[in-house]
């Protein structure tokens, strides 16, 4: 196997990697997470009768923000133009799994943007649930945000 290097370590500390010179081609990513939860709580999700709101509207729209947002949450990513994001749910009996899309045209990938859109709706969801998921001792024994992951990214030259 050939010798990888981190790319943003230098002799003298950390750079944002220069991409200037490379093709501008489009970039898709699909990232995935998941987010465990008691049934009552999915019961509440799925009737809308959480007090906070829609909860899967509102991650749906917190992933889109921190799509965009990602180079200001990411020291050494680059800014890049988005040219589109899809966020999906699926809704299982004591999980919701949280499914995000980024399409791009440019010099740089886009995985980073979603796995921080991924990262970021789960949180919201755990954010609008969290008072019908702590236990008597206000603490989250079944809750837990898990798999997180790139399923697959892909380069189109243009």
């Amino acid at each position: 196997m050939d010798e990888k290097e981190f790319t943003h370590l230098t002799q003298s500390g950390v750079h944002m990697v220069e991409v200037g010179d490379k093709p501008i081609i489009k970039r898709t990513a699909l990232a995935q997470g998941r987010i465990k939860l008691q049934k009552e709580t999915i019961d509440l999700i799925e009737k809308g009768e959480l007090k906070k709101g829609n909860v899967l509207t509102t991650a749906q729209i917190a992933a889109i923000q921190a799509v965009k947002n990602t180079p200001q949450m990411i020291p050494l990513c680059h800014p890049i133009p988005i040219g589109g994001v899809e966020v999906e749910f699926e809704v299982n009996p004591e999980s919701i799994e949280v499914t995000v899309q980024v399409s791009s045209t440019g010099k740089t990938g886009v995985e980073m943007e979603a796995i921080t859109g991924v990262s970021v709706g789960l949180l919201t969801i755990w954010d609008m649930v969290k008072s019908v998921e702590k236990d008597e001792n206000g603490q989250y024994p079944s809750t837990a945000i898990t798999d997180i992951g790139v399923i697959r990214k892909e380069k189109i030259e243009l």
